[in-house]
């Protein structure tokens, strides 16, 4: 890693909160510092992966987020090396890892650093994300790609849906979701699987053909947004349900909304026609 030159000046973070939270108990992971962040850190990320997360007793988003961490690297039994920089204490690392807002995690892999947090996030979200830290640094040579273990409900969901029975796929994804609420994967599901059963066995240039027939019909409108997320063709359909958001309003405009941001969840949150109709969505709204 190269070093900025400014590494001795402080990041100004005082926009923070005050403390607001008690952190007198030992935190998880290695401390991080100026000295040993160069001789220690770097070379142990050519053996494993070491996540850093940047924190502060100002940021109780912070602070939850390294104990969540903590539980996810006593749980992968030393596959990866947790280390914590408080930035009250490590002006001058905070500096050098060039955070700009707490809570902010990097991850050394063979010496080089891969910011992958700028905001909270739950648990399961940092799951996911040590699940890719971990595969990436496989692919690097380091350390072992994880095997991921399916849960039970989401193996009978799948097995349903190799069978065709969208209804018995739909039934075991909620059962999911009633264990876990917060399985991306069960989530993903469950709105792949509604897609499915709402455009299952239509016609879809029939659908389309009705749909400019018959401009002011809602549930035909969502129906026609459907079979063309189906087809391929993401931006047609999200275009369609925000033109509805434009012009509806009170629980009819909610329901659009709660449909549109399902779509998104089936589609790859970096693809640019999401971002676009994400902004527009805001902008329906706001």
């Amino acid at each position: 890693m190269t070093l900025p030159p400014n590494f001795g000046r402080a990041y100004d973070l005082s926009n923070l909160g005050k403390p607001a939270v008690d952190t007198s108990a030992p935190m998880p992971g290695l401390e991080v510092t100026a000295k040993n962040l160069t001789e220690e850190f770097l070379p142990m990320s050519a053996q494993k992966p070491v996540v850093v997360l940047c924190w502060s007793a100002r940021s109780p988003e912070s602070v939850e987020m390294l104990h969540s961490l903590g539980r996810l690297a006593l749980a992968d039994g030393g596959t990866w090396v947790l280390a914590r920089v408080n930035i009250d204490e490590q002006p001058q690392v905070a500096q050098a890892l060039q955070t700009r807002t707490i809570p902010y995690g990097l991850v050394f892999i063979a010496e080089q650093p891969i910011p992958f947090v700028e905001q909270a996030l739950n648990e399961t979200q940092l799951r996911e994300v040590i699940t890719k830290i971990l595969t990436l640094a496989a692919q690097q040579g380091i350390g072992e790609a994880p095997v991921e273990q399916a849960e039970p409900e989401e193996e009978e969901a799948l097995a349903a849906l190799d069978r065709g029975d969208y209804a018995a796929a739909e039934i075991s994804y909620r059962a999911l979701l009633a264990r876990k609420p917060n399985d991306i994967y069960g989530k993903v599901g469950l709105a792949q699987v509604q897609l499915l059963i709402r455009t299952d066995g239509l016609d879809a240039a029939d659908v389309m053909k009705r749909a400019i027939e018959a401009p002011d019909d809602v549930a035909l409108q969502m129906q026609c947004a459907d079979v063309e997320i189906m087809g391929g063709y993401l931006e047609p359909g999200f275009k369609r349900l925000l033109d509805l958001i434009s012009v509806l309003t009170g629980p009819e405009q909610k329901i659009i909304k709660e449909r549109l941001l399902e779509l998104f969840a089936l589609v790859d949150p970096a693809d640019p026609r999401v971002i676009k109709a994400r902004a527009a969505l805001a902008n329906a709204l706001f």
